[in-house]
């Protein structure tokens, strides 16, 4: 991971796509990325809303709930990591054996999480590091 300045948000210049079905958390996450600097937020309620073949055209990073609307995201999980999407896990679900199998490498972040989680670790999917204390 590259070390970044003091100055730098996490999430600068990022397009961040968000699958999550959730309004209200949906909007939080929206709020927390463009807090740490996202270029733009997707956020996508239904899998059938979203072009499996534009995702690399549409984002930089994903934050992927497990499941939307009860239909699971392992598929789509599956297509971002084939198209070198970078991406984290979002969910209150605690069912995640076949996740940790299936996405060994990446990161869960279990419902309720703090911003600040989720932040460093979809900036750690990335590359990106905070910025160490001189």
């Amino acid at each position: 991971m590259s070390q970044l300045p003091d100055d730098f948000r996490l999430l600068d210049g990022l397009r961040v796509l968000v699958l999550e079905d959730e309004a209200l958390i949906a909007m939080d996450v929206e709020q927390i990325c463009y807090d740490n600097g996202a270029a733009g937020v997707i956020t996508v309620r239904d899998l059938n809303e979203i072009d499996p073949d534009a995702i690399t055209a549409m984002a930089d990073v994903a934050i992927v709930d497990l499941m939307l609307g009860g239909v699971s995201t392992l598929d789509f999980a599956r297509r971002l990591s084939e198209t070198g999407v970078p991406f984290v896990f979002a969910s209150g679900y605690t069912d995640v054996g076949e996740l940790i199998a299936a996405f060994p490498d990446i990161a869960l972040i279990a419902k309720p999480y703090a911003g600040a989680d989720l932040v460093e670790a979809v900036a750690a999917a990335c590359g990106r590091k905070p910025a160490t204390p001189a």
